[in-house]
């Protein structure tokens, strides 16, 4: 093997190497987070069918559910997408300031999703 070919390989091997510590490091912080997230859309959810009581149980149904199961997924799906800023932002070299900086991340995207919730919710029950 040439020289040139030995240094495109180490530099692959070091970018797959710090591409690994960034998505351990982004799946550390997100993932157990990732129960929050839900609790505070579930209970926004909540809220709407408590308000609601007693029309709310009488609109119950299995499509209600199932409606409710694909948006909880939806919302989850969502939810991947902080992976994206996080990895980008590790990668440029702030991986300090942004480890304090996530829970600013977490916090506005969870208000965001938690109003997105409220809305559609709203006219569910």
């Amino acid at each position: 093997m040439d020289e040139q070919t030995e240094q495109i390989g180490e530099r692959k091997a070091s970018f797959i190497s710090r591409l690994s510590t960034y998505v351990a490091s982004a799946l550390r912080y997100w993932e157990p987070r990732r129960l929050i997230y839900n609790a505070a859309l579930a209970s926004v959810v909540l809220a709407h069918f408590v308000a609601a009581w007693p029309g709310s149980r009488e609109k119950m149904s299995l499509d209600l559910l199932l409606g409710a199961f694909i948006l909880a997924v939806v919302a989850n799906i969502a939810y991947c997408a902080v992976y994206v800023p996080d990895l980008f932002v590790q990668f440029s070299g702030l991986q300090e300031a942004w480890r304090r900086a996530r829970v600013v991340v977490l916090i506005v995207g969870t208000a965001f999703a938690m109003t997105i919730t409220h809305f559609v919710v709203q006219g569910t029950f």
